[in-house]
């Protein structure tokens, strides 16, 4: 078999590759490379016989006082998952990094271990005896999952450390509604009957949901959520910055939706596509005017966009994996199962330490600015 190399590659060639498969994550797109300005960032290609066969956002985070790195892929690399051979994508990637000043690599594969139907989390939920997913027998388990798992373990990769200061960043298990094959109507009749009704109530009450451009409307309503919500909001420039390098990037990548009831602002969100595979970022909802539903009418909207578009999935992003009635993010849960979904499972990150020494004091740095 051909060796594969890894090496630099244009932020446009690394544009086209993406739009040459079905889906990638909009974090393994150059333009995230862009939001993320405090980190060095660097596209990668893998090639086999001179033709470009997967490719790589390579965020790179200093270490003090020394031009040492982490090499973080965030939801990536997009390669081929599935070969029974991932040395032979990993080890030239592990090289290529370490010669870039690499004391360490993170990455998040894209791939699934395991699902939950909706039926099955709302059991969950409902027993007492159940407190996490996986404490329920999935629906479905990924073989190719397994094997990952497996590859990585015997390559000497292994998941973040526990309670890291640079934790896992991104969420290991999402909620997803299939839309492959299905209709506008075959997905209204898998939403629960709460779902279908405030759908039906804020198309009743006048809600009217578009799209724009109105970032500072958006960042407003957001940062009054942060505070109902009691959570960090980030700032304007964030999204300026976030809306620019995706926007540039392909002009289907990044959509601002707004809900409005009577003039008034009742909800915002921002979508994003890559593919076939459509995301909710963000939203923001007002705490008055809530009984108009308008978080269910935009939801339902860019649901529909998705289908229009041609995706295969609308992705609700992170859950926690708590199921216990007691826990506060459980709340969350229970919001994304009434679409009807999956609860899925991913491999998670994972990290090859290649300079044994420096990954255990950059944990230490990060630790102490947690």
């Amino acid at each position: 078999m051909t060796v594969l190399t890894v090496r630099e590659i244009t932020a446009s060639d690394h544009v086209e590759f993406i739009r040459g498969r079905r889906s990638a994550s909009f974090l393994q797109t150059p333009a995230w490379g862009r939001v993320k300005s405090e980190w060095r960032r660097e596209s990668v290609g893998w090639f086999r016989d001179g033709e470009l066969v997967g490719a790589g956002l390579v965020l790179y985070r200093q270490l003090p006082k020394v031009r040492r790195y982490l090499a973080y892929l965030p939801e990536g690399p997009v390669l081929d998952w599935s070969d029974e051979d991932l040395a032979a994508w990993l080890t030239p990637m592990a090289a290529h990094l370490k010669a870039q000043g690499a004391f360490g690599i993170r990455m998040g594969p894209p791939v699934v271990t395991r699902r939950w139907d909706t039926a099955t989390v709302k059991e969950g939920i409902a027993d007492p005896a159940v407190r996490r997913l996986g404490d329920l027998p999935p629906t479905e388990r990924s073989p190719e999952g397994a094997r990952v798992v497996a590859q990585l373990t015997e390559l000497g990769w292994r998941p973040p450390p526990e309670g890291g200061g640079f934790a896992a960043g991104q969420p290991r298990h999402v909620f997803q509604v299939p839309l492959a094959g299905r209709s506008e109507d075959d997905v209204l009749a898998g939403m629960n009957q709460l779902w279908r009704r405030n759908i039906k109530k804020a198309a009743k009450e006048g809600v009217e949901v578009s799209t724009g451009t109105d970032l500072e409307a958006f960042h407003e309503l957001y940062v009054h959520t942060a505070q109902r919500d009691h959570f960090t909001p980030r700032p304007l420039s964030y999204f300026r910055t976030m809306v620019d390098a995706l926007g540039a990037e392909d002009p289907d990548r990044i959509r601002l939706w707004f809900a409005h009831h009577e003039g008034t602002l009742v909800a915002s969100t921002i979508a994003i596509r890559v593919g076939t595979h459509a995301w909710y970022s963000y939203g923001a909802s007002s705490t008055e005017k809530r009984e108009v539903r308008g978080s269910n009418a935009i939801q339902w909207q860019m649901i529909r966009d998705a289908i229009a578009a041609g995706a295969d999935v609308y992705d609700l992003r992170g859950i926690t994996e708590t199921l216990d009635s007691d826990d506060p993010h459980v709340g969350l849960i229970q919001f994304k199962v009434g679409t009807g979904g999956e609860a899925v499972e991913y491999v998670g990150e994972w990290d090859l330490p290649l300079n044994r020494a420096l990954y255990a004091a950059f944990d230490m740095y990060m630790r102490r600015r947690a």
